[in-house]
């Protein structure tokens, strides 16, 4: 039997880094039928990791360059594809369902699209593929860290707002799905950063607003006072980051259920607890996100394969007991250069992507070009 459009769009984003995998259920076929309608789900298929401009896609799609140009737009502004201007041609590129279309849907979530993503997402989050190539990393708040540690600048919140031209805010989309769902937590909602050539396209689709580096670094201070972790695109060259809690996060709430979450993220630290200092006052346990952190009696204590090195507990001790030490050289993640080598491991890494091709030199030259010209 042929398939149908939206069978030959989830074979399509199951091709990208990101994975659309398979269920018995369906549960994500029904999504894509909320999101795109036919003629859309037949045009997204021709759309490709590439930057390319509508003249190109229209050859493959067998329709004019206006043809295509007027229904490449609709559809970024619809948050199905994205969509970048580049010396003023507009460049068209597929987006991943996560971290992609799903959070290009803030602002449009009802409750039967929640309910299908929450169904889907066990099948989507692949932690062997995360634990090989993670889409985020997770640093350290900026007053858990000391003069004496050595910490790259891609490894300091601060240092990677203050090297952004473009800034933006938008909100968590996870807080606000499971608000709507009357579940979740009270902390703020519009934390999520997001730099370079992500900004425009977020502005243009109204997902959020601009904002200067004070503005950012306010945002970081807030995040550290609510306790939510930060968690960048896994790469030197951020281009976002998330500050997230683990009552919502469906990266920490996955994480939090595996038996050992240190083994999951990648992170170049971990906390290191002095019991003697420990003044009992259980400050830390409230801030650790993913259980590390418990009493017993009137002393803290830690379970270092629980941590994941994001320093929330380590500001907040009055009896400076909790620290964090950089791992050993061996547990120390790489971090890629930049997001489209990030993609192209966790392509590697799921299977989906061949190393040492023409097609991938190709896709990685030209997507590496475009971030160059989009700071």
């Amino acid at each position: 039997m042929p398939m149908d459009a939206y069978q030959k769009l989830a074979r399509h984003l199951d091709s990208l880094p990101g994975g659309y995998p398979p269920t018995k259920s369906g549960v994500e076929q029904r999504i894509l039928r909320r999101l795109f309608n036919q003629d859309e789900a037949l045009l997204a298929v021709k759309v490709t990791l590439i930057p390319e401009q509508a003249k190109v896609i229209a050859r493959r799609a067998a329709i004019t360059p206006d043809e295509a140009g007027r229904r490449l737009d609709e559809m970024a502004r619809k948050g199905l594809i994205f969509r970048y201007e580049h010396q003023g041609a507009a460049y068209y590129m597929a987006a991943q369902y996560v971290i992609g279309i799903w959070e290009y849907h803030v602002n449009d979530l009802d409750p039967e699209l929640i309910a299908d993503m929450n169904e889907y997402i066990p099948t989507l989050f692949d932690m062997r593929a995360w634990q090989a190539a993670p889409q985020l990393r997770t640093i350290p708040v900026g007053r858990s860290l000391s003069a004496e540690h050595q910490v790259m600048d891609y490894e300091r919140a601060e240092e990677i707002v203050k090297r952004q031209k473009k800034l933006l805010v938008a909100p968590c989309i996870c807080r606000r799905e499971h608000k709507l769902k009357g579940q979740g937590c009270d902390k703020p909602e519009e934390t999520c950063l997001v730099f370079g050539m992500g900004v425009d396209y977020y502005e243009n689709n109204g997902l959020g607003r601009r904002i200067d580096v004070d503005q950012a670094l306010a945002i970081l201070k807030q995040a550290d006072k609510a306790g939510l972790v930060l968690q960048p695109s896994n790469s030197q060259k951020v281009i976002n980051i998330c500050c997230c809690c683990g009552d919502c996060c469906h990266v920490l709430k996955s994480m939090k259920r595996h038996p050992r979450p240190a083994d999951l993220v990648a992170s170049p630290f971990i906390a290191r607890l002095e019991t003697d200092k420990c003044t009992g006052c259980g400050v830390c346990v409230k801030r650790c996100q993913m259980e590390a952190l418990g009493m017993e009696g009137e002393k803290a204590v830690l379970a270092a394969h629980r941590c994941i090195g994001c320093g929330l507990c380590v500001g907040t001790c009055p009896g400076k007991a909790l620290a964090l030490a950089r791992k050993p050289p061996e547990r120390q993640p790489r971090v890629p250069k930049n997001v489209v080598e990030g993609a192209l491991r966790l392509g590697r890494a799921r299977g989906k992507i061949k190393p040492h091709t023409l097609a991938l030199a190709a896709l990685k030259s030209k997507l590496d070009r475009l971030l160059a010209g989009a700071r």
